[in-house]
């Protein structure tokens, strides 16, 4: 229908792009953007590099253009593009009151992606950076507890300001967080509500001697590998898919430009994967002789092994094998297998353009339709209409 509208129009439609470079989140919405432009298009860009913080471009002010896309910041920014009286979509969420369509990431979904990530390494302490007056990060907040709750753990919050600028503040920020870091209770799992907010976790575990991962492992949100690399040590981050952020936003605002109904709800896009890098890398569990056999079904599930190659390589006799991990694991040794081997499966079928049959053979499963049948019981669909939903 968009592709109908626009070759009808004799011009192209003109959209602003107040969404910043400065962060890979914006960036990955930009990119995802241009993806929907390169498929419906053309449209008239007008975009100039800023920060998330900076204020409304001066040009707006009696801009003729079709439509905006923002990351809507605050409230001096939702005044400006309303006043407009153009189409907009927001992509940010940080002003609610402003009731502007959006189209956001599916926090309630990243932080079960982390708390999950954490639960299954064995930690039983919590905890979670925030960012004061967030929305997004208090949604991630309550839904990251929720899930530590409901699997019986408690969770500690530490709260940061929104804004960290100069030395002074960054200094008093990470003295803070290491008397924080240093009071809990350890091992423990820690989710930072974005990457920022991890990289200085991760220096804090470091200023208190904090063992990363062993006393305390830290996930963060955006995958924002620059950030996440320079990281000491680098730090593992749920990929929210803000380039499907993007497109969605694109695709949305191109129907209200043709005259569409604006939805009645926000449009929430499912996170991705983990990026599993070495702040996360472990399973606390505090049985010494079981903690190198988990490691070793992480690391060699999908190579093909199975409960026998398992057995052999713990030097446990079968019973006590199978019976220590059912205690600590919550789920049998074969239960554990296909698990990892499931969660490889799902990786592939979402960030490669590998055959079935391919993936079969790499997750570690002995058959297509092996494959297909654990697959569906386990997440609801089909192995196609999973890659359909994360596919463009």
């Amino acid at each position: 229908m968009a592709l109908k509208r626009s070759r009808q129009h004799h011009h192209r439609l003109k959209v602003a792009l107040i969404v910043e470079t400065s962060l890979a989140s914006g960036r990955d919405v930009l990119r995802g953007i241009g993806d929907y432009v390169r498929q419906q298009g053309p449209w008239s860009i007008y975009h100039e590099p800023r920060g998330l913080e900076d204020p409304v471009p001066k040009w707006l002010q009696g801009w003729g253009g079709d439509g905006i896309i923002a990351r809507v910041q605050n409230k001096n920014i939702a005044t400006a593009v309303q006043v407009t009286g153009l189409p907009v979509v927001d992509v940010l969420g940080l002003v609610p009151e402003s009731n502007l369509p959006l189209v956001h990431v599916d926090d309630a979904a990243i932080a079960r992606l982390a708390a999950e990530h954490l639960l299954e390494r064995g930690f039983r302490y919590f905890g979670f950076c925030a960012v004061t007056g967030a929305h997004w990060s208090n949604r991630r907040r309550d839904h990251f507890q929720q899930v530590v709750q409901d699997a019986g753990y408690a969770c500690n919050v530490c709260h940061l300001p929104p804004n960290i600028r100069g030395r002074r503040t960054w200094e008093k920020l990470e003295n803070q967080l290491t008397k924080w870091v240093a009071e809990l209770p350890k091992p423990v799992g820690l989710m930072a509500c974005n990457d920022p907010r991890g990289q200085l976790l991760l220096e804090a575990c470091r200023r208190g001697e904090v063992s990363v991962p062993e006393e305390a492992a830290v996930i963060g949100v955006d995958n924002d590998e620059p950030l996440c690399m320079i990281s000491d040590p680098p730090l593992s981050s749920v990929i929210p898919n803000h380039n499907r952020v993007g497109f969605e936003a694109a695709a949305l605002l191109d129907r209200l430009m043709s005259g569409g109904k604006r939805p009645e709800t926000t449009v929430y896009v499912p996170p991705l994967r983990i990026a599993t890098r070495m702040s996360t890398d472990v399973s606390a569990i505090d049985d010494a002789e079981m903690a190198p056999i988990v490691r070793f079904v992480r690391e060699r599930a999908c190579d093909g092994i199975n409960v026998h190659d398992v057995v052999q390589f713990s030097g446990l006799s079968r019973s006590t094998l199978l019976r220590k991990t059912q205690k600590i694991l919550g789920r049998t040794l074969h239960a554990e297998i296909v698990r990892v081997r499931l969660r490889r499966a799902s990786e592939l079928l979402t960030e490669t353009d590998l055959s079935i049959e391919s993936i079969t053979e790499k997750s570690g499963f002995s058959h297509r339709q092996y494959l297909g049948k654990v697959f569906k019981a386990e997440f609801g669909e089909t192995l196609a209409e999973f890659r359909k939903r994360f596919r463009r």
